[in-house]
Protein backbone atom coordinates (compact mmCIF):
# COMPACT_ATOMS: atom_id res chain seq x y z
CA UNK A 1 0.00 0.00 0.00
CA UNK A 2 1.33 3.38 -0.66
CA UNK A 3 1.59 5.65 1.88
CA UNK A 4 -1.01 8.04 0.29
CA UNK A 5 -3.83 4.93 0.52
CA UNK A 6 -2.69 3.99 4.14
CA UNK A 7 -3.75 8.00 4.99
CA UNK A 8 -6.99 7.30 3.21
CA UNK A 9 -7.61 4.17 5.30
CA UNK A 10 -6.15 5.88 7.94
CA UNK A 11 -8.51 8.99 7.91
CA UNK A 12 -11.76 7.81 6.85
CA UNK A 13 -14.02 5.14 9.34
CA UNK A 14 -15.71 3.18 6.56
CA UNK A 15 -14.13 2.46 3.05
CA UNK A 16 -14.97 -0.05 0.72
CA UNK A 17 -12.06 -0.93 -1.67
CA UNK A 18 -12.16 -2.05 -5.02
CA UNK A 19 -9.88 -2.88 -7.76
CA UNK A 20 -9.99 -2.04 -11.60
CA UNK A 21 -9.05 -3.94 -14.14
CA UNK A 22 -6.57 -6.09 -14.71
CA UNK A 23 -5.19 -9.43 -12.99
CA UNK A 24 -2.09 -11.07 -11.21
CA UNK A 25 0.37 -9.03 -13.90
CA UNK A 26 0.10 -6.34 -11.32
CA UNK A 27 1.83 -6.28 -7.70
CA UNK A 28 1.69 -4.10 -5.06
CA UNK A 29 3.60 -4.10 -1.58
CA UNK A 30 2.17 -3.50 1.75
CA UNK A 31 3.50 -3.01 5.36
CA UNK A 32 1.26 -4.17 8.47
CA UNK A 33 2.07 -1.83 11.75
CA UNK A 34 4.94 -4.27 12.23
CA UNK A 35 6.51 -3.57 9.43
CA UNK A 36 5.90 -6.93 7.90
CA UNK A 37 5.81 -6.84 4.36
CA UNK A 38 3.18 -8.71 2.18
CA UNK A 39 3.49 -8.77 -1.75
CA UNK A 40 -0.09 -8.91 -3.36
CA UNK A 41 -1.00 -8.98 -6.56
CA UNK A 42 -4.90 -10.19 -6.62
CA UNK A 43 -5.74 -8.40 -2.97
CA UNK A 44 -6.63 -5.09 -2.75
CA UNK A 45 -4.17 -3.04 0.09
CA UNK A 46 -6.87 -2.69 2.37
CA UNK A 47 -7.06 -5.49 3.36
CA UNK A 48 -4.90 -4.91 6.32
CA UNK A 49 -7.55 -2.29 7.81
CA UNK A 50 -10.06 -4.28 9.80
CA UNK A 51 -12.29 -1.99 8.65
CA UNK A 52 -12.59 -2.01 4.84
CA UNK A 53 -14.53 -4.70 2.61
CA UNK A 54 -12.47 -5.43 -0.46
CA UNK A 55 -14.20 -5.99 -3.75
CA UNK A 56 -12.69 -7.38 -6.44
CA UNK A 57 -14.40 -6.12 -9.39
CA UNK A 58 -16.05 -7.76 -12.68
CA UNK A 59 -13.08 -6.08 -14.93
CA UNK A 60 -10.31 -8.53 -12.86
CA UNK A 61 -9.11 -11.55 -14.36
CA UNK A 62 -8.81 -14.38 -11.40
CA UNK A 63 -5.80 -16.87 -11.04
CA UNK A 64 -7.88 -18.89 -8.12
CA UNK A 65 -4.50 -20.46 -7.19
CA UNK A 66 -2.58 -17.38 -6.72
CA UNK A 67 -5.77 -15.50 -5.08
CA UNK A 68 -5.71 -18.61 -2.34
CA UNK A 69 -2.14 -17.99 -2.25
CA UNK A 70 -2.27 -14.57 -1.02
CA UNK A 71 -5.54 -15.27 1.00
CA UNK A 72 -3.20 -17.98 3.15
CA UNK A 73 -0.25 -16.30 3.34
CA UNK A 74 -2.58 -13.30 4.73
CA UNK A 75 -4.11 -15.72 7.40
CA UNK A 76 -1.20 -17.20 8.73
CA UNK A 77 -0.05 -13.80 9.95
CA UNK A 78 -2.90 -12.78 11.79
CA UNK A 79 -5.05 -10.95 9.16
CA UNK A 80 -8.79 -12.44 8.32
CA UNK A 81 -10.10 -12.68 5.34
CA UNK A 82 -13.15 -14.69 5.08
CA UNK A 83 -15.84 -12.16 4.91
CA UNK A 84 -13.39 -9.22 3.73
CA UNK A 85 -12.60 -10.15 0.60
CA UNK A 86 -15.52 -10.21 -2.14
CA UNK A 87 -15.03 -11.65 -5.88
CA UNK A 88 -17.42 -10.26 -8.70
CA UNK A 89 -19.54 -13.33 -9.91
CA UNK A 90 -18.99 -11.79 -13.64
CA UNK A 91 -14.88 -11.44 -13.02
CA UNK A 92 -13.57 -14.14 -15.56
CA UNK A 93 -11.37 -16.75 -14.55
CA UNK A 94 -7.11 -17.31 -15.80
CA UNK A 95 -6.48 -20.69 -15.58
CA UNK A 96 -2.82 -22.14 -15.92
CA UNK A 97 -2.98 -22.96 -19.54
CA UNK A 98 -3.45 -19.36 -20.43
CA UNK A 99 -0.26 -18.73 -18.38
CA UNK A 100 1.63 -21.26 -20.85
CA UNK A 101 -0.03 -20.04 -24.02
CA UNK A 102 1.19 -16.67 -22.71
CA UNK A 103 4.61 -17.65 -22.57
CA UNK A 104 4.28 -19.57 -25.67
CA UNK A 105 2.93 -16.48 -27.96
CA UNK A 106 5.75 -14.36 -26.69
CA UNK A 107 8.32 -16.78 -27.57
CA UNK A 108 6.60 -16.77 -31.37
CA UNK A 109 7.30 -12.88 -31.62
CA UNK A 110 11.27 -13.38 -31.08
CA UNK A 111 12.87 -10.15 -30.95
CA UNK A 112 9.33 -8.55 -31.16
CA UNK A 113 8.57 -9.56 -27.81
CA UNK A 114 5.90 -7.22 -26.12
CA UNK A 115 7.77 -7.70 -22.33
CA UNK A 116 4.81 -9.76 -20.91
CA UNK A 117 5.02 -10.55 -17.44
CA UNK A 118 4.11 -14.47 -18.90
CA UNK A 119 0.84 -14.40 -16.03
CA UNK A 120 -1.91 -15.06 -19.06
CA UNK A 121 -3.44 -11.72 -18.58
CA UNK A 122 -3.27 -11.66 -22.40
CA UNK A 123 -4.61 -15.01 -23.39
CA UNK A 124 -7.35 -14.57 -20.51
CA UNK A 125 -8.66 -11.04 -21.97
CA UNK A 126 -8.74 -12.66 -25.31
CA UNK A 127 -11.05 -15.82 -24.05
CA UNK A 128 -13.29 -13.16 -22.84
CA UNK A 129 -13.80 -10.48 -25.89
CA UNK A 130 -14.20 -13.92 -28.32
CA UNK A 131 -16.87 -14.85 -25.59
CA UNK A 132 -15.37 -18.45 -24.67
CA UNK A 133 -14.36 -17.21 -21.53
CA UNK A 134 -15.69 -18.54 -18.25
CA UNK A 135 -16.74 -16.85 -15.79
CA UNK A 136 -16.60 -17.55 -11.67
CA UNK A 137 -20.52 -17.68 -11.57
CA UNK A 138 -19.59 -20.70 -13.54
CA UNK A 139 -18.21 -22.16 -10.98
CA UNK A 140 -21.86 -22.90 -9.71
CA UNK A 141 -22.42 -25.48 -12.22
CA UNK A 142 -19.63 -27.48 -12.64
CA UNK A 143 -21.10 -29.33 -15.52
CA UNK A 144 -21.04 -26.92 -17.58
CA UNK A 145 -18.05 -25.29 -16.35
CA UNK A 146 -16.13 -28.66 -17.44
CA UNK A 147 -17.77 -28.62 -21.19
CA UNK A 148 -16.41 -24.37 -21.44
CA UNK A 149 -13.38 -25.35 -20.19
CA UNK A 150 -12.50 -28.57 -22.71
CA UNK A 151 -13.48 -26.12 -25.84
CA UNK A 152 -10.72 -23.61 -24.16
CA UNK A 153 -8.14 -26.02 -23.92
CA UNK A 154 -8.73 -27.41 -27.23
CA UNK A 155 -8.48 -24.04 -28.54
CA UNK A 156 -5.17 -23.60 -27.18
CA UNK A 157 -4.04 -26.74 -27.97
CA UNK A 158 -4.63 -26.41 -31.52
CA UNK A 159 -3.48 -22.83 -31.49
CA UNK A 160 0.09 -23.45 -29.85
CA UNK A 161 1.33 -26.50 -30.71
CA UNK A 162 3.65 -26.81 -28.03
CA UNK A 163 1.03 -26.91 -25.91
CA UNK A 164 -0.15 -30.24 -24.88
CA UNK A 165 -3.95 -31.21 -24.11
CA UNK A 166 -5.62 -34.64 -23.04
CA UNK A 167 -8.98 -36.13 -21.61
CA UNK A 168 -6.98 -36.46 -18.41
CA UNK A 169 -5.49 -33.45 -18.26
CA UNK A 170 -9.32 -31.74 -18.40
CA UNK A 171 -10.42 -34.30 -15.82
CA UNK A 172 -7.71 -33.33 -13.79
CA UNK A 173 -8.49 -29.69 -14.25
CA UNK A 174 -11.75 -29.96 -13.19
CA UNK A 175 -11.40 -32.13 -9.74
CA UNK A 176 -9.23 -28.95 -9.32
CA UNK A 177 -11.00 -26.75 -9.76
CA UNK A 178 -14.36 -28.48 -7.84
CA UNK A 179 -11.95 -27.98 -5.04
CA UNK A 180 -11.48 -24.28 -5.58
CA UNK A 181 -15.76 -23.78 -6.52
CA UNK A 182 -16.15 -25.28 -2.72
CA UNK A 183 -13.06 -22.85 -0.70
CA UNK A 184 -14.55 -19.62 -2.97
CA UNK A 185 -18.29 -19.60 -2.68
CA UNK A 186 -18.39 -17.58 0.66
CA UNK A 187 -16.12 -15.27 -1.22
CA UNK A 188 -18.71 -14.73 -4.50
CA UNK A 189 -20.78 -12.04 -4.83
CA UNK A 190 -22.93 -9.47 -6.27
CA UNK A 191 -20.16 -6.74 -5.77
CA UNK A 192 -22.27 -4.12 -8.73
CA UNK A 193 -25.45 -4.95 -6.23
CA UNK A 194 -22.71 -4.49 -3.29
CA UNK A 195 -21.35 -0.89 -4.43
CA UNK A 196 -24.49 0.71 -5.28
CA UNK A 197 -25.98 -0.04 -2.05
CA UNK A 198 -22.49 1.21 -0.56
CA UNK A 199 -23.21 4.79 -2.49
CA UNK A 200 -26.42 5.03 -1.35
CA UNK A 201 -25.84 4.31 1.95
CA UNK A 202 -23.06 6.67 1.46
CA UNK A 203 -20.28 4.91 2.28
CA UNK A 204 -16.87 5.96 1.28
CA UNK A 205 -15.04 4.27 -0.96
CA UNK A 206 -11.84 4.16 -2.22
CA UNK A 207 -10.80 2.90 -5.77
CA UNK A 208 -7.17 1.42 -6.20
CA UNK A 209 -6.16 1.31 -9.71
CA UNK A 210 -3.85 -1.05 -10.94
CA UNK A 211 -0.96 -1.42 -13.54
CA UNK A 212 -1.01 2.34 -15.09
CA UNK A 213 -2.37 4.60 -17.90
CA UNK A 214 0.42 4.64 -19.86
CA UNK A 215 -0.50 0.55 -20.12
CA UNK A 216 -3.96 1.36 -21.10
CA UNK A 217 -4.55 -0.84 -24.19
CA UNK A 218 -5.82 1.85 -25.96
CA UNK A 219 -4.47 5.00 -24.76
CA UNK A 220 -1.11 3.32 -23.76
CA UNK A 221 2.51 3.31 -25.46
CA UNK A 222 0.65 0.16 -28.17
CA UNK A 223 1.53 -2.59 -28.32
CA UNK A 224 3.55 -2.23 -25.19
CA UNK A 225 0.57 -2.19 -23.10
CA UNK A 226 -1.78 -4.34 -21.32
CA UNK A 227 -4.99 -6.30 -22.30
CA UNK A 228 -7.38 -3.87 -19.84
CA UNK A 229 -8.35 -0.26 -19.48
CA UNK A 230 -6.47 0.89 -16.04
CA UNK A 231 -7.01 4.40 -16.68
CA UNK A 232 -9.96 6.16 -15.07
CA UNK A 233 -12.40 4.63 -17.70
CA UNK A 234 -11.64 1.58 -16.24
CA UNK A 235 -13.99 2.47 -12.85
CA UNK A 236 -16.77 2.75 -14.84
CA UNK A 237 -16.46 -0.80 -16.60
CA UNK A 238 -14.19 -2.55 -14.88
CA UNK A 239 -16.54 -1.91 -11.42
CA UNK A 240 -20.38 -0.99 -12.67
CA UNK A 241 -20.01 2.70 -11.45
CA UNK A 242 -21.62 5.40 -13.35
CA UNK A 243 -19.21 8.44 -14.14
CA UNK A 244 -22.22 10.52 -12.28
CA UNK A 245 -21.22 9.06 -9.00
CA UNK A 246 -16.79 9.77 -8.89
CA UNK A 247 -15.73 12.31 -6.97
CA UNK A 248 -12.01 12.94 -7.14
CA UNK A 249 -9.34 10.97 -9.26
CA UNK A 250 -5.68 11.27 -7.62
CA UNK A 251 -2.70 10.50 -10.22
CA UNK A 252 -0.25 8.83 -8.61
CA UNK A 253 2.95 9.25 -10.09
CA UNK A 254 7.00 9.48 -8.87
CA UNK A 255 9.28 11.60 -8.58
CA UNK A 256 10.69 10.21 -11.31
CA UNK A 257 9.87 7.74 -14.60
CA UNK A 258 10.10 3.63 -14.65
CA UNK A 259 9.10 1.14 -17.15
CA UNK A 260 9.23 -2.52 -17.19
CA UNK A 261 10.16 -4.14 -20.72
CA UNK A 262 9.80 -3.01 -24.00
CA UNK A 263 8.25 -0.13 -25.33
CA UNK A 264 9.33 3.53 -25.98
CA UNK A 265 10.79 5.59 -22.96
CA UNK A 266 11.79 9.21 -24.18
CA UNK A 267 13.16 10.16 -20.97
CA UNK A 268 15.07 6.69 -19.97
CA UNK A 269 18.30 7.47 -18.33
CA UNK A 270 21.01 4.50 -18.88
CA UNK A 271 24.50 4.11 -17.27
CA UNK A 272 25.21 5.22 -13.61
CA UNK A 273 22.20 7.28 -13.39
CA UNK A 274 20.00 5.08 -14.46
CA UNK A 275 21.89 2.03 -11.81
CA UNK A 276 21.57 5.23 -9.21
CA UNK A 277 17.74 5.82 -9.80
CA UNK A 278 17.22 1.82 -9.57
CA UNK A 279 19.14 0.82 -6.49
CA UNK A 280 17.81 4.19 -4.40
CA UNK A 281 14.45 3.07 -5.84
CA UNK A 282 14.55 -0.46 -5.60
CA UNK A 283 12.51 -0.68 -8.78
CA UNK A 284 12.61 -4.31 -9.50
CA UNK A 285 9.50 -5.75 -10.42
CA UNK A 286 6.86 -7.13 -7.99
CA UNK A 287 5.57 -9.90 -10.53
CA UNK A 288 8.65 -10.65 -12.30
CA UNK A 289 11.85 -9.84 -10.26
CA UNK A 290 12.96 -7.87 -13.66
CA UNK A 291 15.01 -4.49 -12.80
CA UNK A 292 12.94 -1.33 -13.58
CA UNK A 293 13.75 1.18 -16.73
CA UNK A 294 14.47 4.49 -15.35
CA UNK A 295 14.68 8.12 -16.17
CA UNK A 296 13.90 10.97 -15.41
CA UNK A 297 9.71 12.80 -14.97
CA UNK A 298 7.90 13.03 -18.31
CA UNK A 299 6.01 16.11 -17.96
CA UNK A 300 4.52 15.63 -21.74
CA UNK A 301 3.41 11.82 -20.39
CA UNK A 302 2.14 13.36 -17.45
CA UNK A 303 -0.21 15.90 -18.96
CA UNK A 304 -1.17 13.64 -21.34
CA UNK A 305 -2.48 11.17 -18.77
CA UNK A 306 -3.87 14.05 -16.78
CA UNK A 307 -6.21 14.94 -19.86
CA UNK A 308 -7.45 11.13 -20.67
CA UNK A 309 -7.92 10.74 -16.47
CA UNK A 310 -8.86 14.32 -15.25
CA UNK A 311 -6.89 14.40 -12.19
CA UNK A 312 -8.25 16.13 -9.24
CA UNK A 313 -4.73 16.50 -7.89
CA UNK A 314 -1.53 14.32 -7.73
CA UNK A 315 0.04 12.11 -5.09
CA UNK A 316 3.99 12.74 -6.14
CA UNK A 317 5.82 9.00 -4.53
CA UNK A 318 9.76 8.35 -3.92
CA UNK A 319 10.33 12.04 -4.34
CA UNK A 320 13.39 10.95 -1.39
CA UNK A 321 15.07 8.90 -4.18
CA UNK A 322 16.14 11.69 -5.73
CA UNK A 323 18.03 13.09 -2.60
CA UNK A 324 21.55 11.92 -3.38
CA UNK A 325 21.45 13.57 -6.60
CA UNK A 326 23.26 17.11 -7.18
CA UNK A 327 20.64 18.00 -9.95
CA UNK A 328 17.99 16.89 -11.28
CA UNK A 329 15.77 16.99 -14.88
CA UNK A 330 12.74 17.47 -15.62
CA UNK A 331 11.54 16.45 -19.16
CA UNK A 332 9.31 19.51 -20.26
CA UNK A 333 8.70 19.15 -24.05
CA UNK A 334 9.02 17.08 -27.13
CA UNK A 335 10.80 17.71 -30.28
CA UNK A 336 10.75 15.53 -33.70
CA UNK A 337 13.56 15.44 -36.19
CA UNK A 338 13.65 18.44 -37.31
CA UNK A 339 13.21 20.54 -34.49
CA UNK A 340 9.14 20.97 -34.77
CA UNK A 341 7.85 20.99 -30.65
CA UNK A 342 4.79 17.80 -30.64
CA UNK A 343 1.84 19.84 -29.59
CA UNK A 344 0.33 16.39 -27.43
CA UNK A 345 2.08 13.11 -26.87
CA UNK A 346 2.64 11.31 -30.08
CA UNK A 347 0.32 8.41 -30.35
CA UNK A 348 2.36 7.26 -33.25
CA UNK A 349 5.29 4.52 -32.01
CA UNK A 350 7.74 5.44 -34.39
CA UNK A 351 7.57 8.83 -33.73
CA UNK A 352 7.61 8.53 -30.06
CA UNK A 353 10.80 6.61 -30.59
CA UNK A 354 12.61 9.25 -32.15
CA UNK A 355 11.51 12.66 -30.27
CA UNK A 356 14.03 14.14 -28.20
CA UNK A 357 13.08 15.72 -24.83
CA UNK A 358 14.00 19.25 -24.06
CA UNK A 359 14.85 19.38 -20.12
CA UNK A 360 15.11 22.02 -17.28
CA UNK A 361 17.49 21.23 -14.14
CA UNK A 362 16.92 21.87 -11.27
CA UNK A 363 19.70 21.78 -8.02
CA UNK A 364 19.45 18.94 -5.80
CA UNK A 365 18.59 18.84 -2.07
CA UNK A 366 21.71 16.18 -1.19
CA UNK A 367 19.90 15.54 2.04
CA UNK A 368 17.66 12.61 3.57
CA UNK A 369 13.88 13.74 4.05
CA UNK A 370 12.19 10.36 5.05
CA UNK A 371 11.39 12.17 8.39
CA UNK A 372 10.18 15.17 7.34
CA UNK A 373 6.38 14.89 8.01
CA UNK A 374 5.58 19.17 7.09
CA UNK A 375 5.76 20.12 3.22
CA UNK A 376 7.39 23.55 4.79
CA UNK A 377 9.92 21.69 6.20
CA UNK A 378 11.39 20.14 3.23
CA UNK A 379 14.91 21.45 1.83
CA UNK A 380 13.87 24.62 -0.68
CA UNK A 381 15.14 22.84 -3.38
CA UNK A 382 12.73 19.88 -3.13
CA UNK A 383 9.92 22.21 -2.74
CA UNK A 384 10.73 23.76 -5.82
CA UNK A 385 10.76 20.45 -7.67
CA UNK A 386 7.36 20.00 -6.59
CA UNK A 387 5.75 23.25 -7.48
CA UNK A 388 7.60 23.08 -10.67
CA UNK A 389 6.17 20.34 -11.52
CA UNK A 390 2.78 21.49 -10.76
CA UNK A 391 3.40 24.48 -12.51
CA UNK A 392 4.40 22.33 -16.17
CA UNK A 393 1.44 20.14 -15.21
CA UNK A 394 -1.48 22.54 -14.25
CA UNK A 395 -2.51 20.38 -11.19
CA UNK A 396 -1.95 20.48 -7.58
CA UNK A 397 0.32 17.90 -5.92
CA UNK A 398 -1.48 17.33 -2.57
CA UNK A 399 0.34 14.62 -1.07
CA UNK A 400 4.36 13.82 -1.10
CA UNK A 401 5.97 10.16 -0.86
CA UNK A 402 9.22 10.77 1.35
CA UNK A 403 9.98 7.16 2.51
CA UNK A 404 9.01 3.57 2.10
CA UNK A 405 6.09 2.21 4.08
CA UNK A 406 3.31 3.95 5.81
CA UNK A 407 5.44 7.52 5.31
CA UNK A 408 3.68 10.59 3.89
CA UNK A 409 3.66 14.26 3.67
CA UNK A 410 0.61 15.82 3.32
CA UNK A 411 0.32 19.18 2.16
CA UNK A 412 -3.57 19.22 1.72
CA UNK A 413 -6.26 17.41 2.69
CA UNK A 414 -8.73 19.00 0.26
CA UNK A 415 -9.58 16.02 -1.67
CA UNK A 416 -11.25 14.29 1.47
CA UNK A 417 -13.64 16.93 1.73
CA UNK A 418 -16.09 15.99 -0.50
CA UNK A 419 -19.68 15.47 -0.56
CA UNK A 420 -18.93 12.80 -3.50
CA UNK A 421 -17.89 9.43 -1.28
CA UNK A 422 -16.15 7.52 -4.46
CA UNK A 423 -12.07 8.75 -4.45
CA UNK A 424 -10.58 7.21 -6.74
CA UNK A 425 -6.58 6.03 -7.21
CA UNK A 426 -5.13 5.87 -10.94
CA UNK A 427 -1.35 5.32 -11.54
CA UNK A 428 0.08 7.27 -14.42
CA UNK A 429 3.57 5.36 -15.60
Amino acid sequence: MTGFEECILCDIAQILMTFLPGGANAGHTIYNADGKKFALHLVPSGILNEKTLCLIGNGVVVHLPGLFNEIDGLESNGVSCTGRILVSDRAHLLFDFHQVVDGLRESELGHSFIGTTKRGIGPCYSSKVIRNGIRVSDLRHIDIFSQKLDILMRDAAARFPGYKYSANLLEKEVERYKKFAERLEPFIADTVHILHQSIHQKKKILVEGGQATMLDIDFGTYPFVTSSSPSAGGICTGLGIPPRYLGHLVGVVKAYTTRVGSGPFPTEVLGEVGDQLRTAGMEFGTVTGRPRRCGWIDIVALKYCAQINGFSSLNLTKLDVLSDFSEIKIGVSYKQIGGKVCESYPGDLHTLEQVQVEYDVIPGWKSDISSIRKYGDLPLAARRYVERIEELVGIPIHYIGVGPGLTLNIRSKAALNSSLNILAVVLCF
